[in-house]
């Protein structure tokens, strides 16, 4: 394979198209049928080769993942280190900064949580009146009973910029994002943009907390030191998804000329009679047998390939993100967020061999129900969008060129180390005690 050539690096800039490395540059477009020769510098993956096909794959871009994207929202991106001489970067260093200075922020509640109505009025305030901030919440936050009736909130209230999830594009209006609860909320965030993703800094104020590292005590330094634009960030890796369905005869829901994952709505597949809808998915992607008894049966193609047919109660594709959650309940290993990888692991497999594996994050999964499968299957991306699979369907998953930048207390290793520690109680064990010296057997 013909090792990729990579541009050196440039001063930090907001066009998108200036951080990509010249193999994956437009590395988001989708391709269908065989590559077209001479294109040299494309690396969109070809379809996987119809079910007995003899056409040999041929592979258009390397086992790396794409280089991500590192312009977050319209004014934030990765502070570039000049002693770089290629674009990837040592992940340990990575540091945020701003090109103009931040004054639009995205703050996300848990709903149906009392206790964190305080917090979200102290900072919202804050934001507003010490930082002179543009607030966006989402419409229904302002519609809980005790911020209607708290009439010393009022001024505040009405200083907010509301909207609807799949009804109103924000993506370009955000500067960066505050998560207030648990891991939900950071994964909601990442819902709502489905290309570039601001930063987000995620407070602890939810059950678990793993992917939230703050604490909400001290917020007005912390806010205040990321708003400075003084502080580690840790990219953590998405996958595209795109979701092929036959068509039969059931229309699709589109609001504002949106579809269900917040961008437009797409129109029919390559293939005559087909639909596709493609998702950002942060944790990962679950595919399971759904209300049947049977086992579930689906092909795992990698790379057009034939590599495996489930059968059991389903399989998981997640990040390294994702390893710490669904995927370590089923028995998977875990993964730092800044290794290049996906994961592929079985759900309650009918076989005593099948473990979970891990795969380059450059590859293209496509999963099929198998031809000899009794019943249909079910996805559902990070928890939502849960939707039934049937014959003649498809789910391709690839590494997205946009990463989450999620902000660090400390940076991306001790973060991580820490929650693992804290959140899971990993190796927590009582210690062995030590032999007795041998001076004090024989006193």
């Amino acid at each position: 394979m013909e090792p990729e050539k990579m541009r050196p690096i440039k001063e930090p800039s907001a066009d998108p198209a200036s951080v990509c490395c010249a193999t994956c540059h437009r590395d988001e477009t989708w391709t269908y049928g065989h590559p077209i020769r001479g294109r040299a510098k494309s690396r969109s993956l070809s379809a996987s080769p119809a079910l007995g096909s003899t056409k040999e794959f041929r592979r258009t871009r390397s086992l790396h993942g794409p280089c991500p994207v590192t312009t977050f929202g319209p004014k934030a991106c990765v502070l570039q280190n000049p002693q770089t001489i290629m674009h990837i970067q040592d992940p340990a260093r990575q540091r945020l900064t701003w090109n103009k200075s931040p004054k639009s922020v995205l703050v996300i509640k848990k709903i149906r949580d009392a206790s964190l109505l305080q917090p979200f009025k102290e900072l919202c305030t804050y934001l507003m009146e010490e930082n002179n901030m543009i607030v966006y919440v989402e419409k229904k936050v302002l519609e809980d009973p005790a911020i209607v009736s708290d009439e010393n909130f009022g001024p505040v209230k009405k200083k907010f910029c509301t909207f609807r999830e799949d009804y109103d594009d924000i993506s370009n209006q955000i500067d960066f994002i505050i998560c207030l609860g648990g891991d939900g909320t950071l994964l909601y965030a990442s819902s709502l943009f489905q290309g570039s993703v601001p930063p987000v800094m995620a407070f602890h104020l939810g059950s678990l907390g793993f992917l939230t590292p703050f604490n909400f005590e001290n917020f007005q330094d912390q806010v205040t030191q990321v708003i400075e634009g003084n502080a580690a960030v840790v990219l953590r890796s998405r996958l595209k998804v795109r979701v092929v369905k036959e068509l039969r005869g059931r229309k699709t829901t589109v609001h504002n000329g949106l579809g269900e994952s917040s961008v437009p709505a797409p129109g029919l597949h390559a293939e005559v009679g087909k639909r596709a809808v493609q998702y950002q998915v942060l944790n990962e992607v679950v595919i399971d047998r759904g209300p049947s008894s049977y086992l579930s049966n689906v092909d795992v193609y990698l790379d057009g390939h034939l590599i495996t047919t489930v059968q059991g109660d389903g399989v998981i594709v997640s990040t390294p993100t994702g390893s710490t959650a669904y995927a370590a309940a089923a028995g998977a290993s875990m993964i730092h967020p800044n290794v290049p990888a996906i994961m592929i692991t079985p759900i309650c497999p009918h076989s005593l061999s099948f473990r979970p594996i891990v795969v380059p994050a450059g590859v293209e999964l496509k999963i099929m129900l198998s031809p000899e499968a009794r019943n249909t299957a079910w996805v559902s991306f990070d928890g939502r969008k849960r939707q039934e699979i049937r014959h003649g369907d498809s789910i391709s998953i690839t590494t997205s060129c946009y990463p989450v930048p999620s902000i660090c207390v400390q940076d991306p290793v001790s973060d991580w180390f820490e929650s693992l520690a804290q959140c899971l109680h990993w190796n927590v064990r009582k210690k062995q005690a030590h032999f007795p010296d041998e001076d004090g057997e024989d006193g």
